[in-house]
């Protein structure tokens, strides 16, 4: 029988991208820390209403907070807003395509950080799998972009390949932040826990961005209001992803968790060939494939 968390990753995969192409319809709209921001403003309700229900449906005992839990979800929250300004940082080199492909390193990042910070240890197989993927993502980008495999190499220690790495970094640690917290709460129902993890940690991200922008773009603040529309369906889609990843991450070690959830490069794949007609490549074909074939070895063997 297939783990729940894998169906839990899927998911939330899949919500990732559809908000991802959600928030490309906000850009000319609203500045870059404005679009990132609606992602955590309009989910914030969403996440206080699901701990609320999940608590009062399922009878569960509302969890305690402790000094720990509070560390994690702001360090997460923190680790995931640096993500976000990095990787919008790194669009204004003009060999930015480079540091990106290395962003991707994030699922290599998380396992080292997940053994460091929570001990958590991946089998061989989970090692060989996490390997494939990665060859994949990065077939992928040197597929769409312009890009080589000799490049990716020798611009190993270049400025935009250090900011790209930081950028994977930061991401790989607010994934394994967010485990922490929801880990350090005990052994109390999983749904729980992911619940509360969610609601705090997204509370804190709306609070520190939001007043990131009042003091730099207090204009934005008004904007975003104003398109209020596709921006709820930014926040909502969003929530959602992060209900499934929040969920999977107090399952499983994280790193598995975003070794699967490179299936999103996949939907992306797919949405590309079916809805916008762009024709492959036999480098984009063979990453997909061992992307997929990265998935089924975790499924089956990790």
């Amino acid at each position: 029988m297939i783990s729940l968390w894998i169906p839990i990753t899927v998911f939330a995969a899949f919500m990732q991208n559809l908000r991802s192409a959600l928030q490309k319809h906000l850009k000319g709209r609203l500045s870059t820390g404005g679009a990132s921001y609606v992602r955590f403003f309009y989910a914030w309700p969403f996440a206080l209403v699901y701990a609320a229900g999940v608590q009062q449906i399922g009878g569960f005992e509302l969890p305690q907070a402790n000094g720990l839990f509070l560390l994690y979800c702001l360090l997460g929250g923190l680790s995931q807003i640096a993500f976000t300004f990095l990787l919008v940082y790194l669009f204004s080199f003009r060999n930015f395509a480079v540091g990106t492909t290395y962003s991707k390193t994030e699922v290599i990042q998380v396992a080292f950080l997940g053994l460091i910070l929570l001990g958590d240890t991946i089998s061989l197989v989970g090692v060989f799998a996490i390997a494939a993927g990665m060859v994949g993502i990065l077939a992928l980008s040197v597929a769409h972009q312009d890009l080589t495999w000799k490049t990716l190499a020798t611009s190993l220690f270049e400025r935009t390949t250090m900011i790209g790495l930081l950028c994977g970094a930061c991401l790989g640690a607010s994934v394994v932040f967010f485990r922490g917290a929801s880990l350090s709460l005990g052994d109390g129902a999983v749904v729980m826990r992911a619940a509360f993890s969610l609601a705090v940690a997204l509370t804190m991200q709306t609070v520190i961005m939001g007043a990131y922008l009042l003091w730099r773009e207090p204009g934005q603040m008004s904007a975003i209001f104003r398109h209020w529309k596709p921006s709820l369906l930014v926040g909502i889609s969003g929530f959602l992803a992060s209900v499934g990843w929040f969920t999977a991450f107090t399952l499983e070690n994280a790193a598995y968790v975003r070794a699967v959830g490179q299936i999103e490069l996949v939907f992306t794949f797919i949405a590309s060939v079916v809805f916008f007609k762009e024709k492959t490549s036999r480098l984009e074909l063979a990453g997909v494939a061992l992307i997929l074939a990265a998935i089924l070895l975790l499924i089956l063997g990790g």
